[in-house]
This record gives C-alpha cells, structure tokens and sequence, in this order.
C-alpha cells in the first residue's frame, strides 16, 4: 500500500481510501490529542507528586487510550491512524517543570486547553464530518470527552489555575 502524506505528514491517508479534508483533519487532530494526553499523563507520573493530578492523568490516559483504539477500529480501510504524534511543544514545555510549577501548567496545558481543543474537534466531525464511521466515532465519544473538561476545572481550581 502506498502511503500518500497529509499535510501534517500524519500518514493518516493513503491511495487507497482518501479522505475529505474534514475527517483528515479530525484524525489528525483526534490523535494528536490523545498522544499528547497519555504522554503528558506519563509525564505527570514522574514530574509530581500530588495525588489529584496523578488521579487526573491516569484517567486520561485511560480514556484517551480507549478512543485511540476505537477510532482505529472504524477508521475506513487504508486510513493508517497515526500511532503517535504528540503535541512536541506542549510536552517539551512541561519535561523541565517539577512540583508545584509542573502541577498548574498540567492543569493549564492538558486539563483545559487540550480538553477545550479536543471537543471542538470532536464536535466538528459529528457535525460536518463525511465519513459515517468517524462521524458516528465522534458521536460517541463526545459524552467522555465532555466530562474530562469539568475534571480538568476541577484540578485547575485545586491549584489555583484560572481560566
């Protein structure tokens, strides 16, 4: 199979099934979100040791990791779901940080903005998307992908990071 590169140079589309610009660019972004979380989470397990945000991590990277694989268990066959492309920046950001300081940019970075992002991208492909199995794939996670926000809230106002 030849691959033929997106312009993010996902992978995610080749000869054999391309994809319209909305699904490719969900793809993208569904998984670059979940990469970035379960990195992110990883990195949480190492750079903290408060309790609240190891809890948040391991739930993310749980249910990320779940949406993972059920996006790839719909993706159209010939679509490759990149297995890891990571917000690079994001997650070179956060290595150097340790307690506290690590603690509020997590909360920030992960617990609000990507989960902010996330649901957009989401909600953008259950409503415009053209193929019916990542539309529909999109559909059902938007109920875990909307509770990860108010989490993520939760454990920012913890650590007294505000929105």
């Amino acid at each position: 199979m030849t691959t033929v590169s997106s312009d993010t140079g996902s992978g995610a589309i080749t000869a054999e099934n391309p994809l319209p610009a909305v699904d490719k660019d969900f793809v993208q972004a569904a998984t670059t979100a979940s990469s970035t979380q379960t990195d992110a989470g990883k990195t949480a397990h190492r750079n903290t040791s408060n309790a609240d945000v190891r809890s948040f991590a391991r739930h993310m990277i749980a249910d990320t990791m779940r949406l993972t694989v059920q996006l790839k268990a719909v993706a159209p066959h010939g679509v490759q779901v990149p297995k890891d492309n990571s917000d690079l920046g994001l997650l070179d950001s956060l290595k150097p940080l340790t307690g506290a300081d690590f603690d509020r940019e997590y909360a920030r970075k992960l617990g609000l903005e990507a989960n902010r992002r996330a649901i957009a991208a989401y909600e953008k492909e259950a409503g415009d998307g053209e193929t019916p199995a990542l539309r529909q794939a999109a559909q059902n996670a938007l109920p875990t992908l909307r509770e990860h926000y108010p989490m993520g809230q939760k454990l920012a106002q913890r650590l007294g990071v505000s929105e």
